[in-house]
């Protein structure tokens, strides 16, 4: 039934794409559609939720921008939308590879939109470094699957290795982000806001799958290379927004220190798996799900040139990790599963206590530029559509005020579903 509800939100979005050259208000309106019945076919009701309000106000956001490919850039974030959605119902590995490439693809398109004609330069350079970083997470994911089946200890971790320089590559996770301040800082910001929000849940979330779904008795030891690119990227994002001055710049830094933070998730994937990977779950996609509304809130604020002062701030404040926004409490899972694991762990539990010291003292490094970005873009209130988007992110990452403990039941649900048993 799932299944052939997503296909019906498939053909109404390609029916709307095509009827979006006509008249564009059809492509917003038919991917709108599209994600309501996607909604309907979520198993987890949380997790769709919160995709359907990310999918809804990123369509939104585009309405600000007049791009040449008229109204089909509100099919391809509706099917970016229903991608993501349609991960948390699978068990199965082949789809969620094929949902890793159905958000990849779109983006190829999309990080070229801009008002007046295509960013073929930007377009060049994202395309050559996300192809290789889909090649090198499917390669890994195809290798980690054989040596479920039939396993050999030296492709087991040529697999991890390739599928999380994979993911590194794709998300943009230092030593491997080269791409990410440039291209952040030259595309259009509305565009970058989709590709720096929506586009990271799949990567991270199949990431997630896969690992757990092959994880083996040298899972523990190899982790450490997980958790080695981690540390450098939350380093190298909070430093290297601490000496930017272009707002874009910033918020491509932040990024990658971001990453860095969800990577951590990865490193608590050991044989057997306990209890403590729900913590994991539940802490990486709130962390995913507090950096889209950061992002879509301070890039539309960027394109148009400032927001409501108060809604900025709430914005740094989820980032920094403030309690009880969403930000801070994706951290606290996180942290969460990292100590459990630690004391778990008979040897090296050390690395994962230390793990977790980084992710505070990192968090710390990064409150003086997101004060200043916050400062810099707010503005007192006017009635636009830049407003409009800024509360509504808003509202996402308040809901937290309420203590998350429906989260985590639903993250229960969702990981019994995909298959992790916790």
């Amino acid at each position: 039934m799932e299944l052939a509800m997503m296909l019906l939100a498939l053909a109404i979005l390609t029916l709307g794409s095509v009827g979006s050259f006509k008249y564009r208000w059809i492509g917003l309106c038919t991917a709108i559609v599209a994600l309501v019945v996607g909604l309907a076919a979520c198993r987890s009701l949380y997790y769709g939720v919160f995709i359907f309000a990310i999918g809804i106000i990123n369509l939104f956001s585009l309405v600000g921008i007049r791009s040449k490919i008229k109204g089909v850039d509100y099919g391809l974030v509706g099917l970016m939308a229903l991608a993501t959605m349609y991960i948390a119902n699978t068990g199965d590995f082949a789809l969620v590879l094929a949902a890793l490439v159905l958000v990849s693809v779109p983006t190829y398109i999309l990080v070229m939109v801009r008002e007046g004609g295509a960013n073929v330069e930007v377009g060049i350079k994202y395309i050559t470094f996300m192809v290789f970083a889909t090649v090198l997470f499917l390669i890994g994911a195809v290798i980690l699957a054989y040596t479920k089946n039939s396993f050999d200890g030296l492709l087991y971790i040529l697999g991890y290795v390739m599928l999380v320089m994979g993911l590194s590559l794709e998300v943009g996770v230092a030593p491997l982000h080269e791409w990410v301040p440039d291209v952040f800082t030259s595309a259009d910001p509305i565009p970058i806001s989709i590709i720096a929000s929506l586009a990271k849940i799949v990567p991270f979330f199949a990431a997630l799958w896969i690992l757990i779904y092959t994880a083996s008795t040298l899972t523990s030891s190899i982790t450490i290379f997980t958790a080695v690119l981690a540390a450098i990227s939350m380093f190298t994002g909070n430093i290297g927004a601490l000496t930017s001055k272009e707002h874009a710049r910033v918020l491509a830094y932040s990024t990658v220190a971001n990453m860095g933070y969800v990577l951590t998730c990865l490193v608590v994937v050991i044989k057997p798996t306990p209890e403590f990977i729900g913590f994991a779950l539940m802490g990486g996609l709130l962390m995913l799900f507090a950096n889209a509304a950061g992002k879509i809130g301070f890039f539309n604020a960027i394109k148009g040139e400032g927001a409501y002062s108060p809604l900025m701030y709430l914005l740094a404040f989820s980032f920094i990790g403030v309690p009880p926004l969403m930000g801070f409490w994706g951290k606290f899972f996180i942290l969460s599963s990292l100590v459990k694991v630690g004391l778990f762990m008979a040897e090296a539990g050390y690395v994962y206590i230390v793990v977790a010291a980084l992710i505070v003292i990192n968090s710390a490094i990064s409150i003086p530029y997101y004060i200043r970005l916050a400062s810099e873009l707010g503005i007192g209130w006017e009635t636009n559509l830049t407003n409009f988007i800024a509360v509504s992110v808003v509202i996402i990452i308040l809901i937290t005020v309420v203590p998350p403990n429906w989260f985590f039941e639903g993250m229960r649900v969702l990981a019994q579903t995909i298959g992790i048993g916790i």
